[in-house]
């Protein structure tokens, strides 16, 4: 007898051992993340995906789909609760879409037009924040990270090599690089490294590629993210 769930009124199947995340891109659901990949080890930093389980506050990308569960997603609360959060993303980095090369394929960006977040609510933190262009192909701009560890995981679970990490907390916290040195040009990463590719927002960039599909012809010009979503989470390898 299969399994199920209420997600906002809808009868969710799941198999034993997923999440309720896993279970709702499954069933074709979206529920906002940033810091979530199907490919990695659940993180649960970035509070998006969190949702109403049985009247508790819960993160969809860690918490496991149960029996008779009542979950709640889209609500008016929930969705609030994500705009401030993204709003406060956007005020506690230096995130100016309009002149950044990932403009129309950030997913900072994408999930802040699902939320029709229309200001950044905040006063903008302005942190100083370096740029490192050692490498002679990737270039980091550490002002557009948010620590969803992405990079992290990719590097240590795909790759086997450990570039990343992130150290410290609250206002100290930062994007560290596993070299003697402390820059990208004296680690292990290469261009063709998954965590190379994985960033979510303009942080991690392939240099002399920027604005090569103009925009207006990007990823969420077209769709939106949750379109976007459902096609690459859904059907990974």
């Amino acid at each position: 007898m299969t399994q199920t769930f209420m997600l906002d009124g809808l009868a969710i199947p799941f198999e034993e051992g997923q999440t309720i995340m896993e279970a709702a891109i499954a069933a074709g659901h979206y529920i906002p993340h940033l810091c979530y990949h199907p490919d990695f080890t659940p993180y649960g930093s970035c509070k998006l995906c969190n949702v109403e389980v049985n009247g508790k506050i819960c993160a969809a990308c860690t918490f496991p789909a149960r029996e008779g569960q009542t979950v709640v997603s889209e609500s008016l609360e929930r969705n609030s609760d994500r705009q401030r959060i993204t709003q406060m993303l956007f005020v506690e980095g230096n995130h100016f879409c309009p002149s950044c090369e990932k403009s129309g394929n950030c997913q900072l960006q994408g999930v802040a037009y699902h939320l029709k977040m229309t200001d950044d609510h905040f006063n903008h933190q302005f942190p100083h924040r370096e740029i490192d262009a050692s490498h002679p192909d990737i270039l980091i701009d550490f002002n557009r990270c948010i620590f969803c560890a992405l990079c992290v995981r990719a590097s240590q679970e795909e790759d086997g090599k450990d570039v990343f990490a992130i150290s410290g907390r609250g206002i100290n916290k930062r994007l560290i690089i596993n070299s003697d040195s402390g820059q990208l040009r004296d680690s292990e990463l290469t261009v063709n490294d998954r965590a190379t590719h994985i960033c979510p927002t303009g942080a991690i960039v392939i240099k002399h590629t920027a604005y090569q599909v103009p925009i207006g012809d990007r990823q969420y010009d077209h769709q939106s993210i949750s379109e976007v979503s459902m096609e690459q989470d859904g059907n990974v390898s």
